[in-house]
């Protein structure tokens, strides 16, 4: 509303100046009065306050409150057998609220309409139950807004505010559709344990810190195409029970889904920092498009076919335009990196134009049956070729798995160029990796990719040969081997 024009309903106009401020104040009168509540007279104020009586309609539109005058008006619509405020139809459209807006525990039996108001400090709505629609679009919470425990019965309407220090919805119970599109959150938000009964809507969010949606559940459709996390958004132990698509989304941090379960079909869209998806647990068939992120998929579960793509070109949304992308517009790469794929079952999994240079494999199972398509990269042993002792040491170029980078470049007199810096590697040596080598040159060789398949056929035989516990005769003759290829 421009500060100029002057509101749809009849207002108090107090203050009111030609020139500074011809509208006044906005205030809607109190029934049977010209003045707003907070400019009426104190003796006609308390008879307006003593017929109130709990489960009234109250209309106070543009009317600022202080601390005091909110704590008069709830009092006087406090439940006696609960102890709680019951308030009907509250109209609070383009209020403001000075102090702490109190309305912990209150129930608000149909419409409760804030619509564009202002919260100064503390808007406090903690085990509040909104029987009807809980309207909060446009409105501003300069403050801590908090709203754990909430009920909302009807549809919880939250679009386009803005949360300029802390949102809490702890444990929030939202049981028709939620709407955060275009909401701005620039502090911290939180959403744990939450459950969303109905239409989970946060396209076109914007979430500056963190995002924490951990142990939250989704049983109707997550929307966040077009959401930007400029933290990390954190996911963990969530459930999805239906959501079909989560995304395009953009996030500056992690995208962290370690722990989550996901019902049925879904797709998800993420440009990233980084995907971890630890223990994560599909029970349908999942598509993962990926830009830019560095995946953790280390124990994921998954019984149906699964792939991981990294997605050459932003993401497109409905309405035809790009995905934002400007966090990452100093990275030219736009490429995915696998982190790890320790202790997964691998048969159902298909990865698509990755990085897999720094990828631990050792601990996966069934990777013989995994599925590598488009252009997926290992890393490369040393070409530099030194002398040691008066004789020559190089290494055969050949694709080396970046367990093996990490066992040689710890080995006493080490080669320069073997990479130590390998997370999570551990101490796995020839003994693990060498089964590792044989399951992958299967994998190559299913997919009718010779040379990649010959480089891990070498790999397997360098780990067998090193093998501390293999016999001398099995040694000698794999030394054979190695000397002649």
């Amino acid at each position: 509303m421009s500060p100029s024009r002057p509101p749809t309903w009849p207002h108090c106009a107090h203050g009111a100046d030609s020139a500074a401020d011809p509208v006044g104040c906005r205030g809607i009168h109190v029934p049977g009065y010209t003045q707003c509540l907070a400019h009426l007279a104190s003796t006609d104020r308390d008879a307006y306050l003593a017929d109130l009586t709990p489960g009234a309609d109250i209309d106070h539109r543009g009317t600022t409150f202080t601390e005091s005058l909110l704590d008069a008006l709830l009092d006087a619509l406090r439940d006696p057998t609960t102890g709680s405020p019951r308030i009907g139809t509250a109209g609070f459209e383009v209020a403001t609220f000075e102090g702490t807006a109190g309305f912990g525990s209150a129930t608000f039996q149909t419409i409760a309409d804030f619509r564009a108001a202002t919260f100064q400090t503390t808007a406090d709505f903690q085990a509040v139950t909104f029987q009807g629609n809980a309207r909060f679009g446009s409105a501003t919470f300069r403050g801590y807004a908090l709203f754990g425990r909430a009920t909302f019965r009807g549809t919880a309407e939250f679009e386009v505010a803005t949360f300029q220090i802390h949102a809490e919805f702890g444990s929030a119970t939202f049981k028709g559709t939620a709407r955060f599109a275009s909401a701005t959150f620039r502090g911290y938000a939180l959403f744990g344990d939450a459950i969303f009964e109905g239409i989970a809507g946060f396209g076109s969010a914007t979430f500056q810190s963190i995002a924490e949606l951990g142990s939250a559940t989704f049983q109707g459709t997550a929307e966040f195409g077009s959401a930007t996390f400029e933290g990390d958004a954190r996911f963990g132990s969530a459930t999805f029970d239906e959501a079909d698509n989560v995304g395009p989304l953009a996030c500056a941090g992690r995208v962290v889904l370690s722990g989550a379960k996901f019902g049925g079909p879904v797709t998800l869209s993420f440009t990233a920092r980084r995907l971890e998806c630890r223990r994560t647990r599909w029970s349908s068939t999942a598509d993962l498009r990926l830009r830019h992120a560095t995946v953790d998929f280390a124990h994921a579960v998954f019984e149906y076919p699964l792939t991981i793509a990294a997605e050459p070109e932003p993401f497109v949304l409905a309405d035809g335009r790009q995905l934002f992308e400007d966090p990452f517009a100093s990275t030219s790469d736009s490429g995915v990196r696998m982190a790890s794929l320790r202790g997964v079952d691998a048969a159902h999994l298909v990865l698509a134009d990755l990085d897999l240079s720094r990828c631990l494999f050792a601990g996966t199972v069934h990777l013989d049956q995994l599925r590598l398509e488009g252009v997926c990269t290992f890393d490369a042993a040393p070409v530099a070729c030194i002398w040691r002792r008066w004789r020559p040491v190089r290494f055969t170029e050949r694709r080396v798995l970046a367990e093996e980078h990490h066992w040689r470049a710890g080995r006493p007199g080490a080669v320069r160029g073997w990479n130590t810096a390998v997370l999570g590697a551990g101490r796995t040596g020839p003994l693990q990796l060498a089964p590792v080598y044989r399951a992958l040159r299967k994998a190559f060789e299913d997919g009718k990719h010779e040379p990649g398949a010959a480089d891990f056929y070498y790999g397997e035989m360098e780990m067998r040969r090193l093998a501390d516990d293999i016999p001398r005769s099995e040694r000698g003759l794999l030394t054979v081997y190695w000397a002649l290829s």
